[in-house]
């Protein structure tokens, strides 16, 4: 890595979790639907949230400082992510279903044996956006987690021209945010079965999400 991308890097590690929290304070945040992942909070149990990545930002500041993990890729944006999202009092799994996908899943299975809640984008970290890769979905099925979809809609945003046509916040925008009911993955699930597991839970969350935009 050449010294005009480290400094870029370090330019953002240190002056994007202050960004994000002079924009969060701002942000008008409604949440639905979050009784049940608190339930199972209470009961120790660790839960695994998907989302999509285009609503990572908002969330980052919803859940911070409450010790989710959250899997990021190895490529160089994901390492941009990981230094600011570790700042907001996340921990990060290093992989995905591209590079460094057993290593990824690996760190994931320690952590939720840790009784550490788990974050998720099926669709990253290159898309397509909306497409819920099944790779998501290994380490509920192997540690028996509940996994809780998620909708995302800011009323008043600035859209990046990214694969996932990114989402930032424009400040004192209200965000809705709901949570659906928890899905669990059968530990004897085959591949097809994981398929049609993976469709039912991405069309959970375009629910939700479409939910949340009729939120008064």
């Amino acid at each position: 890595m050449g010294w005009r991308k480290r400094l870029q890097f370090k330019a953002v590690e240190w002056l994007g979790p202050w960004i994000l929290r002079l924009l969060g304070t701002s942000l008008r945040v409604e949440r639905h639907g979050h009784e049940g992942y608190l339930r199972h909070r209470r009961e120790k149990q660790p839960v695994v949230f998907v989302f999509w990545h285009r609503v990572l930002l908002p969330l980052a500041w919803i859940h911070r400082n409450e010790g989710v993990v959250v899997l990021v890729s190895r490529h160089s944006d994901g390492e941009l992510i990981a230094r600011v999202v570790e700042r907001m009092g996340f921990a990060t799994a290093r992989g995905s279903s591209t590079r460094g996908g057993s290593t990824g899943l690996r760190q994931l299975v320690r952590a939720a044996r840790s009784g550490r809640d788990l974050a998720l984008t099926p669709d990253g970290p290159r898309g397509p956006s909306g497409s819920f890769k099944t790779g998501a979905l290994l380490a509920a099925q192997l540690q028996g987690l509940p996994v809780i979809p998620v909708g995302v809609t800011v009323d008043r945003a600035w859209v990046l021209s990214s694969w996932d046509r990114f989402v930032i916040p424009k400040p004192f925008t209200p965000v809705h945010v709901r949570y659906g009911p928890a899905h669990w993955i059968p530990r004897d699930l085959d591949r097809e079965g994981l398929k049609a597991k993976a469709k039912e839970l991405g069309s959970s969350m375009d629910e939700l999400t479409s939910k949340a935009e009729e939120t008064p």
